[in-house]
Parts: structure tokens; C-alpha cells; sequence
């Protein structure tokens, strides 16, 4: 599976199953259904029971093409939760009920997705594709490494709980190296990248410009926790009828002048431009 057209994902709390179907409303490219951070250590036994049940009844469905991922956020490796949560994964994985996407959270080496994949072989089911979760200053050291998995999908920049790994704050400059590695490492790998939810919810216009901000470094998407803040991650990350017509131009030019370095609309056309193009008119389904 590809997840470069994912422009954002929802997180919905395991705990709480009568929001999973509104979410799938929301216009989100797909839900996370999360064990991990949206769940207190007293309901994760319940939460585990929900969304498995939830899954295995969707399973039953005809789900048409479009409708949106069912993704599964697992509790950290290093969480006394883990196991439960992996044994739960191999019962529905072998009757065909798993995930479309598994994110992995506080990924911290490429070891870490060996050790779960070797295992989950053993299910003898097709795994589904995995996000991994950057989290902690290790996981950032072995970013590369990570991106390169032959498992890995995509990665996700969780700056909240890297932040308070590093000590340091949150905010945008304070992130900005380790985006910018992220960023780095997800181009090396070619995969997918989804960058931190916006935290406040009552601030879309903070959202817009944190969005447009990441796009601008290579991010194809961004995590939601609100179905609210949907909508405007998707147009900050979707292309503009403006940015397909002329990336249409260049693509057509370059076509017409076999290789050669053009110029459309007075702008100097090469390789690299097109490229761009190329990837603006992929994005767009065009």
C-alpha cells in the first residue's frame, strides 16, 4: 500500500466505539484506532475488547474503494500492554479482521519492526503496512535506518513526546531539526510522512499555517484528533486547481521537448521541475 495520496488521519480513542463511525464520516482519509496515548492504564483491557470487536464486525462489510483506512495504533513495544495488544492483532490477522494500517508507536530502531514483523510472520496472515511512530531522541538517531525498513510505509512525526524526551519545548523552531531529519529520512526511504497534530483545537488558523509549514518540507499529511480539523488539513495538503493546471503545463512541455530544458510561463523548466510536477499531479489523482 502506498499512503502518499493520505493527507490526514484521524485518531479516535479505543475506548470510545460509538465515535468510530462518526469518524469514518469526517472526510479523514482514515481512522486510527488508538490503544496507546488517548487511553488511561485502567481501560485499556476494554478499549482492546472494543475496537477489536469493531474491526472484526467491519470485516463482514462491503467496503467499497475510497472508504476510508481502519488503522490500529498498538501500544508501545516497551508498554506492559504490548503483548495483550499483539496477542489480540494475531487472533484477527488470521481470520482476516486486522487493520489496513498498523502504527507503531516510540519506534526507536529497525530492530524494533523486525522483531515485530518476524513475529507476526508466525500468523501466517498477510501483515498490513506499517506507519512508524518517531518519538524519542533514539528514534530520531535511527530515523534513516527506520525510513529503509522494508516494512515501514511511512513515518509519523510525534514532536509531542519527542519534545519531552528532549527536554525541550514544542513549538515550531524548537522542532525544526528534527523535522527537518524526519523529513530527510522519509525522502531517503520513500515513504510516507505525517506530521504531529495541532494540539489546540479552537486554533485553525495555527493549524493552516503548521500544515502548509510541513508540506512545505516534504510532510504528505498530518495526524488529526479532532474531526474538525479535518477539512482544512486536507485542503492545506491537497493540491489547488492552479497548482494542477500548471504542473500540467510543465508535464506537457516536457513531453513535447523530449528532455530538453524548456521554458513555461517564463520560468525555466529541467528534470527536477518536472519531477515536481509529476508528483503534484500523482497527489491530485490526475
Amino acid at each position: 500500500m502506498t499512503l502518499d495520496r493520505i493527507s490526514t488521519l484521524l485518531f479516535v480513542p479505543g475506548n470510545q466505539p460509538a465515535r468510530f463511525e462518526k469518524a469514518l464520516a469526517s472526510g479523514a482519509d482514515g481512522i486510527i484506532l488508538d490503544l496507546e496515548d488517548a487511553v488511561s492504564v485502567f481501560e485499556k483491557d476494554a478499549a482492546r475488547d472494543a475496537v477489536f470487536t469493531w474491526l472484526r464486525q467491519g470485516a463482514t462489510r462491503t467496503r467499497s474503494p475510497g472508504t476510508p483506512l481502519h488503522c490500529l495504533r498498538l501500544n508501545a513495544r516497551q508498554s506492559p500492554f504490548f503483548e495483550a495488544d499483539e496477542a489480540a492483532l494475531g487472533l484477527a490477522l488470521r481470520v482476516h479482521q486486522g487493520p489496513d494500517l498498523l502504527v507503531l508507536p516510540k519506534v526507536e530502531s529497525p530492530d524494533d519492526i523486525t522483531a515485530c514483523v518476524d513475529k507476526w510472520a508466525t500468523f501466517s496472515a498477510p501483515l498490513p503496512p506499517l506507519l512508524a511512530l518517531i518519538e524519542t531522541a533514539v528514534g530520531l538517531e535511527q530515523v534513516e535506518r527506520i525510513a529503509r525498513h522494508p516494512a515501514v510505509a511511512g513515518l509519523g512525526f510525534g514532536a509531542a513526546d519527542l519534545s519531552a524526551d528532549m527536554g525541550c519545548e514544542m513549538s515550531w523552531e524548537a522542532m525544526l531539526y528534527a523535522r527537518g531529519r524526519v523529513a530527510h529520512a522519509a525522502a531517503l526511504g520513500r515513504v510516507a510522512l505525517l506530521d504531529v497534530p495541532h494540539l489546540d483545537l479552537n486554533d485553525e488558523e495555527g493549524l493552516r499555517a503548521q500544515a502548509l509549514r510541513a508540506k512545505a518540507m516534504g510532510f504528505t499529511g498530518k495526524f488529526a484528533i479532532h474531526p474538525r480539523q479535518v477539512g482544512p488539513t486536507r485542503e492545506c495538503f491537497t493540491p489547488s486547481d492552479s497548482q494542477i493546471a500548471s504542473a500540467r503545463l510543465i508535464v506537457e512541455a516536457a513531453a513535447r521537448g523530449q528532455g530538453q530544458v524548456c521554458v513555461v510561463d517564463g520560468r525555466m523548466v529541467d528534470e527536477p521541475v518536472v519531477q515536481s510536477a509529476r508528483r503534484i499531479l500523482a497527489r491530485a489523482g490526475v
